[in-house]
């Protein structure tokens, strides 16, 4: 599986990994995300995986959906192709482990915090800034509240913030931070624990586990997915951020 334009795959022993490979900064625009859509497509008919690892080249882990897919042409497809790619990690049985070295923002906070496991390095940060271009984060929106408390999932999805791995261990969004120096030895250390593992149980113990979390999830990302487009989208805010953003000028709101 390589014939690829911005993803590299591998599948070895059980454990498919995808590399995004966009380089510097591994910003998702339509046509990498449909890639990613047809990988996860394959990977769901293969109950031989025990799971699916999400890593990166380039100087970030990935610093989110390209703004210029949010154009007025764009954004629906835009949104179909993004949201593709979590329903089909919350339909696979394999674990989704997201390996984060560097930076981990807006989109590419929500693909790396939405898989069941992440492994950080103590230089990754992560953040939901889509606020400070006049939009918000969908997917963030449906699964920070049950990772973190409606309190700080509030505070990241509506100020912004950027945090450190240290402090997104602490609130619960990832579940390892390993020193950056030696970091790839962690992680096949980490990854060597489940190799040792039944596959088929590995499988259901995760099913099992995030059933009930699944359903929610998959129904509020409907709900949101609807607010996004047919109410954020034709608000003058939003067009003005992502205009401003895309001329790089400071956005001028009229707060409607």
């Amino acid at each position: 599986m390589s014939d690829y334009e911005f993803l590299s795959v591998d599948v070895t022993d059980g454990i498919a990994t995808i590399t995004l490979n966009r380089p510097p900064l591994n910003v998702l625009h339509i046509p990498m995300m449909a890639e990613l859509n047809a990988v996860l497509e394959t990977m769901l008919a293969d109950a031989n995986l025990a799971a699916i690892v999400l890593r990166a080249d380039g100087k970030a882990f990935c610093v989110g959906v390209d703004v210029a897919d949010h154009t007025g042409e764009k954004v629906g497809e835009m949104i179909r192709q993004f949201h593709g790619i979590f329903r089909k990690l919350a339909a696979t049985d394999a674990l989704t482990i997201a390996v984060v070295s560097r930076a981990a923002l807006g989109g590419g906070c929500e693909l790396a915090t939405f898989c069941d496991i992440v492994l950080a390095s103590d230089r990754a940060k992560f953040g939901q800034p889509e606020v400070q271009v006049g939009v918000l984060p969908p997917v963030a929106a449906c699964v920070f509240p049950l990772q973190v408390g409606i309190k700080k999932a509030i505070e990241l999805n509506a100020i912004g913030m950027t945090i450190t791995a240290d402090e997104a261990h602490r609130i619960g969004l990832v579940n390892q931070v390993y020193p950056v120096d030696g970091f790839e030895a962690f992680v096949d250390e980490y990854l060597a624990q489940i190799r040792k593992l039944s596959r088929p149980v590995v499988r259901m113990a995760k099913r099992t586990t995030a059933m009930v979390v699944r359903e929610q999830i998959l129904a509020h990302l409907e709900r949101v997915e609807k607010l996004y487009l047919d109410e954020l989208m034709k608000l003058s805010d939003a067009n003005e951020g992502i205009a401003a953003f895309l001329e790089k000028r400071t956005p001028v709101w009229k707060h409607r």
